[in-house]
């Protein structure tokens, strides 16, 4: 289950997705996480519209099949959290049957509260180390298409890997290092 902190910057939410079509992982989220992630992202983007999101949200949902959390609503309610506007996000785990909840914010998912539905929570970072550790080959190829459609500007491996850095990703793109040549 990807929460909407991990979908907001462009360059996590465009690897997770690499990620998702090179069947690295399986995407899980919500409508409701769709709007918290758009919403923020429209609120400090000016330059971007409701549109252009609403495009990205579409091809999402196209591009990772069955990654659309749906009927989690009634679980909302029975949950207990620190941030109760956090339960949709477990509600959703659960239903959607995610052994991980991706994010940013771990003090919001104590590991107390979800390993009754054997469920934990991941930064990005250690989230994405594990998924390298899986399949070496396959997440070089993943961040290979992902620096392939950069084009505006294009960017070198070594530019790339620190665009992955600057969005907390400092193990993950040290893992990558010695595969710079591949990407």
């Amino acid at each position: 289950m990807l929460d909407a902190c991990v979908l907001y910057p462009a360059p996590l939410r465009d690897l997770l997705m690499h990620l998702a079509v090179e069947e690295c992982y399986q995407p899980l989220w919500t409508a409701a996480i769709h709007d918290e992630w758009t919403r923020n992202v429209l609120a400090n983007r000016p330059d971007l519209t409701a549109a252009q999101l609403g495009r990205t949200r579409d091809l999402m949902n196209a591009g990772a099949e069955g990654s659309l959390v749906v009927g989690y609503e009634s679980l909302v309610p029975n949950l207990s959290l620190p941030d109760p506007d956090d339960r949709h996000v477990l509600a959703a785990a659960i239903t959607g049957g995610a052994s991980v909840i991706v994010t940013f914010n771990l003090p919001d998912f104590p590991a107390a509260r979800l390993a009754p539905f054997g469920i934990t929570a991941q930064a990005p970072d250690p989230f994405l180390c594990a998924l390298f550790d899986d399949d070496p080959a396959a997440v070089c190829r993943a961040v290979a298409r992902q620096r392939s459609f950069l084009r505006n500007p294009p960017r070198t491996a070594e530019q790339h890997l620190a665009t992955l850095e600057q969005s907390r990703l400092s193990r993950f793109v040290a893992r990558l290092g010695p595969f710079a040549g591949e990407l």
